[in-house]
């Protein structure tokens, strides 16, 4: 475990300012460290990659480079950042041989500058949405236009709408998060 020794805080930094993902983060780490206290700030993080991801390598790419941009920061302008965990989480589009399907890659990277990454579950995408998203749109935005909601993205996301609510957004990245940070919680068994 990267918490500081004798530490009662875990202090974790999350690469956006959605609320559905700071979310995410705060119940994850909640989760794994549940005798400590969670401390989470947010701040902009630029992914690199386009605003939506279409393939798995752009989608995880974009969560590594919100991850270390937040770590840069707060190397260079924070100095002495007793920062524990950068976590970064980006939603993508593929298509499989099964067909178009959206995703998440959750990056955390630690202090100590170990990196552990993380893919949710696919939730499966009707042809009719994943053409729009080649011609340029994003999923929020279309889901927004199917479903007459106003800025899914902030809330349920798609996978709330195409699940009655059963999953959302938040549920995902969080269940991506606490798998992802396994290897914080037993480095014994995780280490070559």
């Amino acid at each position: 475990m990267v918490v500081k020794t004798g530490s009662t805080v875990v202090r974790i930094c999350v690469g956006s300012n959605n609320p559905v993902k700071v979310g995410a983060a705060k119940q994850a780490f909640t989760l794994m460290y549940p005798n400590h206290i969670v401390h989470c700030e947010e701040m902009h993080a630029p992914s690199g990659v386009a605003d939506q991801p279409m393939t798995e390598a752009e989608t995880r790419l974009g969560a590594q480079n919100r991850a270390r941009y937040c770590a840069r920061y707060y190397h260079e302008q924070q100095k002495n950042s007793d920062m524990d965990y950068f976590v970064a989480m980006e939603g993508g589009v593929d298509k499989f041989e099964e067909g178009a399907a959206t995703f998440a890659y959750v990056v955390i990277l630690s202090g100590e500058g170990a990196l552990m990454t993380g893919r949710s579950a696919n939730l499966p995408l009707p042809n009719k949405v994943y053409n729009r998203l080649q011609a340029n749109e994003e999923l929020g935005e279309v889901m927004d236009d199917l479903f007459n909601t106003s800025n899914i993205r902030q809330k349920g996301g798609a996978i709330g709408l195409f699940t009655n609510h059963a999953a959302t957004r938040e549920s995902v990245y969080t269940q991506a998060l606490v798998l992802a940070l396994a290897p914080s919680l037993h480095p014994e068994h995780y280490s070559d």
